[in-house]
């Protein structure tokens, strides 16, 4: 079968035994609940259907046979019959913590999936009916998350699309693992978001400046062929040179080069000047009459 993340998740999952004898036996019919249909335990993960085989008493345990699926790309699925003593219908709820988190995990190894990262974070897991959905929910309630509902083919859904929901699910169940690779993923996908904007914005800046030099450098031309600039005062005529001269450097580094040297606001003012200067002579033309009338 192929791997996916989804599967790698519970395949690291169904390698770790729980330590106490409480966490195992809840363990094991978590699976058989949430796994199990007509009697049979049924998984496409061969690392889910060994633990199943593993948490049941050797006397007891019955035998695992895989049968080829016709459908998710034609991979094998493992069946076994449930014992009759796990067939009694929907065990009690568990009262210790561990018990929750670990029947939580029972229920993502048997009807959750993970989504790949790059199409966004997806968590789900969609139970046999809508009174395992409900258990589910409660289970989740107690750790503090509340997940979106739907139906999906007549089937309840439980889901999450938050990253942070997603990873504190992962964690609840112990999938560790996971939630170092989720975690590096978020850290890649925020910083890559937080360059692109500072890219952006620096780009809008540089555009903005461009545009602004191009209209000072208009009205200066403007200036120059209907008044001078040798009639303009020293500062005036000082801007209007050295924006003239360096079209290319911003405020900053215009007013660095002033004599003796300017701050930013003082070159912008003065540059402004020479805009409503340059508007005042274009008016005034337009107004003016044809040469060569009486």
């Amino acid at each position: 079968m192929r791997s996916t993340l989804s599967a790698d998740v519970k395949d690291a999952l169904a390698r770790e035994h729980p330590e106490t004898a409480c966490c195992r036996q809840t363990l094991l019919r978590g699976l058989a609940y949430y796994g199990a249909a007509h009697g049979r335990f049924r998984t496409q993960r061969a690392a889910v259907a060994r633990l199943f085989h593993a948490l049941q008493p050797r006397e007891t345990a019955t035998p695992i046979s895989g049968m080829p699926s016709l459908r998710l790309y034609r991979a094998t699925q493992y069946v076994a019959e449930v014992p009759a003593d796990l067939r009694e219908g929907v065990p009690l709820k568990p009262k210790r913590r561990c018990c929750r988190r670990v029947e939580l995990r029972a229920a993502f190894l048997t009807c959750g999936s993970l989504s790949l990262p790059g199409k966004g974070y997806h968590l789900e897991f969609t139970p046999h009916d809508e009174q395992a959905a409900r258990r589910i929910a409660m289970l989740l309630t107690a750790e503090g998350l509340a997940a979106r509902r739907s139906v999906r083919r007549g089937r309840a859904l439980l889901y999450f699309k938050e990253g942070e929901a997603v990873v504190a699910t992962l964690a609840a169940i112990g999938a560790h693992g996971a939630v170092l690779h989720l975690e590096d993923v978020r850290a890649v996908k925020e910083t890559k978001n937080r360059i692109r904007r500072l890219v952006n914005v620096e780009a809008a800046n540089v555009a903005r400046a461009v545009h602004a030099a191009a209209r000072q450098r208009l009205a200066i031309e403007t200036i120059r062929e209907r008044y001078g600039l040798h009639r303009l005062t020293p500062a005036l005529r000082e801007a209007a040179e050295l924006r003239l001269k360096h079209p290319e450097l911003t405020l900053g580094e215009l007013a660095a080069r002033c004599r003796p040297p300017a701050s930013r606001p003082t070159l912008n003012g003065r540059l402004q000047a020479l805009i409503r200067l340059a508007k005042r002579l274009a008016s005034a033309y337009e107004q003016a009459p044809p040469t060569g009338t009486r």
